[in-house]
């Protein structure tokens, strides 16, 4: 009788689960991209990509890959390639074909050119539910994508796409399970990482420490070769075209300008023996060390831009103030249990700044549980308003219920600044937001400020305009992007804003709200939060941060580097580790002590680079530490024309010497506590 039971239970389970997968679409959106050095500046001071080399975008390839996974697990599921672009890119979905996708499919029109992120999930969502994907569908669907692309790196679009099919979404997904009815997944968020229950239909970016995309066989390639891609125009999709293009995004690039190197030439050290190369650097560190103190803090360049308003126009146009009833800064208050964020913290700073320009305030909106005790702190760090949202139901990051919270306070109050920390919950959750706002958003900010803007087309000057100013084009540009819809947001990179001094005295408001949610706002279930202590943020204020590249962890895990750094915290001197994304993304150190563009930015007093062959990305991270040495064994490798010293050697002969130094008080000319 048990045996029956048994064999019941199992084909319902069965029949079930069949039922679950029965025609299954795995979608994954993918972009082509353009190389970064075949990027040319164009004569109105923009980038021209027009003839520029392109390839499949690095981050997309770790979608495609997870779409393939699925299948394993699914094998009658119909596998979707999706993008937007001209008709060059059927090079990479042709690609895609190879490896294993069954169709695809390409939005190509020249109405979409100069689309921004906003304009771009619309169109993508617009072809998507054409297709017969949104949140009423029939038919399960997952859709997948790459974290963020490298020319814009802004990890907008997964969330504005999501927002358009009315769906729940996960970003940054390192780990997916499929299980049905639901996808369990696990994402990274800073100090650690979130275990989600995401229910089918859902949006899914996967971060680059996933599972490697395998290479096209040449079965899938014959067959890729006599598979049509589809290509479709915007009028197909039946999507608004005044809401795409350069004319319908709420954003455009005012200007772009090459990011200038500051730092003087490399002083290379020579010697025969590892002790040689060892005992020569600590001769060259004694004779500067008076000068060892420099670096900590926030953005320099970005405070000072912030003190005064921007330059006026150059001509005689009508000056409109396009903000109508908007008024005041809003930011959000990330909580991590019951200690806001660091990077939090820090955006007070510019939205301070931007709030005395403009002569408003700045209200920081609270999310949490038993939070209304942070709020004095808040006031103290610079905020004029403090709004509390308190429910046990927010205790928990979850973006559809704060994407819910924060649109009802921006249609009640109508800000016309929104800023947000650039972190992996700020960076899907203040798109998501534009996408119902219907406004513009800027990623990853390094300086913030108010000007005005000459519109030349339509013979007006805007203003007060927030000029985002953001790294891009793999951190070699310097772009400005505006925009003319309020609340013009932003999110700004960690670390580029140093953190106000706390003062006690200041008075401010505190007050309580209450938004109305819906129960699918809370359709994801946090089945887990794992954070470090800290999350990381000692590199903020360490003096010395010694960082690996991916071979320290290939040749020994990061031990000699973590060796080096005991070494200087037994002698008293604050001392850190951090990781280059390549050694991040290969499961050798955690997210949070990742280093660079994507990660935190940081300056220590000295930093030392190991192994780290100074791809433009990390640089953005740790150009602006005091002093830099650098440790390759490629005496061609691009860190050492960023460095102050450079020593060509395997570090794992170096290192045991500067090891040994700092036991015997070598400490790079810095005093302990100091």
């Amino acid at each position: 009788m048990a045996k029956k039971i048994l064999v019941a239970v199992l084909r319902t389970s069965r029949a079930v689960q069949s039922k679950e997968s029965m025609g299954l679409k795995i979608i994954t959106i993918m972009k082509q991209v353009p190389l970064p050095t075949e990027m040319r500046m164009g004569a109105d001071g923009l980038m021209d990509r027009t003839k520029a080399k392109s390839s499949i975008n690095a981050d997309c390839t770790f979608g495609l890959e997870q779409g393939l996974q699925i299948k394993k697990h699914v094998p009658d599921a119909e596998l979707i390639v999706v993008s937007m672009g001209p008709t060059s890119f059927e090079q990479s979905l042709k690609k895609a074909l190879a490896m294993g996708y069954d169709r695809a499919v390409l939005l190509s029109d020249r109405k979409l050119g100069g689309s921004d992120t906003f304009a771009t999930g619309y169109a993508i969502a617009s072809l998507l539910k054409k297709l017969g994907f949104s949140k009423d569908s029939k038919e399960p669907f997952i859709i997948f994508s790459g974290r963020q692309t490298t020319d814009g790196d802004t990890a907008h679009v997964p969330s504005q796409t999501a927002e358009n099919l009315g769906i729940p979404q996960a970003t940054f997904v390192e780990k997916v399970e499929y299980k049905g009815d639901h996808l369990k997944v696990r994402r990274i968020i800073e100090g650690g990482y979130q275990v989600l229950k995401v229910p089918i239909p859902c949006l899914i970016s996967i971060a680059p420490t996933a599972t490697p995309a395998r290479r096209p066989s040449l079965k899938g390639a014959i067959r890729a070769r006599s598979t049509k891609t589809e290509i479709w125009s915007l009028d197909q999709t039946g999507a608004d075209a005044s809401v795409v293009g350069l004319s319908g995004s709420p954003t455009l690039v005012s200007k772009v300008v090459d990011i200038q190197k500051n730092r003087p030439a490399v002083n290379m050290i020579s010697g025969h023996e590892p002790k040689d190369l060892a005992d020569t650097l600590v001769a060259e560190i004694e004779k500067i060390k008076d000068s060892m103190g420099g670096a900590h803090g926030g953005h320099e360049e970005s405070d000072q831009k912030n003190d005064a308003v921007a330059a006026k126009a150059d001509v005689d146009f009508p000056r409109v103030d396009f903000r109508k009833d908007a008024r005041g800064v809003l930011t959000w208050i990330e909580m991590h249990g019951d200690t806001p964020a660091r990077s939090s913290l820090e955006i007070l700073n510019p939205a301070r700044k931007l709030a005395d320009q403009l002569k408003t305030q700045v209200t920081a909106v609270i999310t949490g549980h038993n939070i209304k005790g942070v709020a004095a702190e808040i006031i103290a760090y610079g905020a004029d308003e403090v709004v509390v949202v308190d429910d046990p139901r927010l205790k928990e990051y979850r973006i559809l219920p704060l994407a819910a919270v924060l649109t009802q306070w921006m249609e009640h109050k109508r800000p016309e600044i929104a800023l947000f920390g650039a972190t992996t919950s700020g960076r899907e959750l203040a798109p998501r937001i534009a996408s119902r706002v219907h406004a513009g958003v800027t990623a990853d900010c390094t300086s913030l400020r108010i000007g005005e803007y000459a519109h030349r087309m339509k013979k007006t000057i805007f203003y007060p305009v927030l000029e985002s100013i953001r790294p891009t084009y793999g951190e070699s540009k310097l772009a400005t992007i505006i925009g003319f819809w309020c609340p013009q947001m932003a999110t700004a990179r960690s670390g580029t804003f140093k953190i106000l001094p706390k003062d006690l005295s200041r008075k401010g408001t505190v007050r309580e709200f209450t938004p109305t949610f819906r129960d699918s706002d809370f359709c994801v279930e946090v089945l887990e939060t794992k954070r470090e202590a800290g999350g990381g943020d000692n590199l903020f204020v360490a003096d010395i941060i010694i960082s690996g590249g991916r071979p320290a962890g290939d040749h020994d895990d990061f031990k000699l580097i973590k060796d080096l750094v005991q070494a200087l915290q037994e002698r008293g001197i604050n001392a850190d580790w951090g990781a280059s994304r390549h050694a991040v993304d290969n499961g050798y150190a955690p997210y949070a002590r990742q280093i660079g563009q994507t990660g935190k930015t940081v300056r220590p007093k000295l930093y030392i680079a190991v192994a780290i062959s100074g791809a433009i990305q990390h640089l953005a991270g740790m150009k602006e530490s005091g002093k830099i040495i650098a440790i390759n064994q490629d005496p061609q490798a691009a860190i050492f024309r960023h460095a102050d010293f450079g020593i060509v050697r395997d570090y794992r002969e170096v290192l045991p010497e500067l090891i040994a130094k700092v036991k015997a008080g070598f400490t790079f000319g810095l005093a302990a506590g100091k």
